[in-house]
């Protein structure tokens, strides 16, 4: 398996972009356990752009419809993980797919197993934006991310440049008033150094949660302000 193979599979399999991340790029970033990016070597990083319509909508907070489609593609990531993750097995090779969220979640601290933006900022999906969001040049931040670790020989990708400049949309728009507006040529040192996190954390998982219909930690604000995401819109019409 090479990585155009693979690519052409996750291509196949539904994903929007795919690109693959050099784990010694990832060396010291925190992980759930702490030892599990030692059996592997690669991670590939998968995009499912978002559809304009279920972002059309948000102001200062997440809509139902934004929290249905936010849930229908997630289910598309689990089995284009679990999917490609196979897909590496049946040639030989060790392979774990990581989930959009899964029963690992530290909702105290907000972490996961392991950064699906990270590695998606690691193998050149998009840069990180302000928000902490990844920025992709096709789609802005208008995608959810999953990742499949894997020992097989994949040639890497690499980072891409950032491409925030001078833009506080995200800043001036978000609802906790969160964003501090600092700026990274590859991955912030820690998420305090962009956002007021506790602002973002309570807003998220206290009220925005509550709301009816969306039982969810999620916002989207940042992410349909972004003028990446809305150029792509208006390019592709959708």
């Amino acid at each position: 398996m090479d990585t155009e193979c693979v690519t052409a599979e996750a291509l196949a399999l539904g994903a929007s972009k795919v690109r693959v991340a050099d784990l010694a790029l990832l060396s010291g970033i925190e992980t759930s356990p702490p030892d599990l990016l030692a059996p592997y070597t690669r991670a590939v990083s998968l995009a499912i752009a978002l559809d304009a319509g279920p972002l059309a909508d948000i102001v200062d907070g997440p809509t139902r419809s934004y929290a249905d489609h936010y849930r229908a593609v997630n289910v598309r990531l689990t089995r284009l993980v679990e999917g490609l993750a196979a897909l590496f097995t049946g040639h030989g090779y060790t392979a774990l797919a990581l989930r959009p969220t899964t029963e690992h979640f530290d909702r105290v601290r907000c972490l996961d197993q392991l950064s699906h933006k990270a590695v998606a900022v690691a193998a050149g999906i998009g840069w990180q934006g302000k928000s902490l969001v990844t920025v992709s040049p096709e789609y802005g931040p208008r995608i959810r991310l999953g990742t499949v670790l894997t020992d097989a020989p994949l040639a890497p990708h690499g980072p891409i440049k950032n491409r925030c400049a001078g833009c506080t949309a995200c800043v001036e728009a978000c609802p906790a008033g969160a964003i501090k507006g600092a700026s990274t040529d590859g991955h912030y040192a820690s998420r305090d150094e962009a956002l007021h996190f506790e602002r973002c954390r309570r807003l998220l998982m206290e009220e925005f949660a509550a709301r009816p219909g969306i039982n969810a930690s999620i916002c989207g604000v940042c992410v349909a302000v972004c003028p990446w995401g809305r150029r792509h819109s208006r390019l592709s019409g959708r």
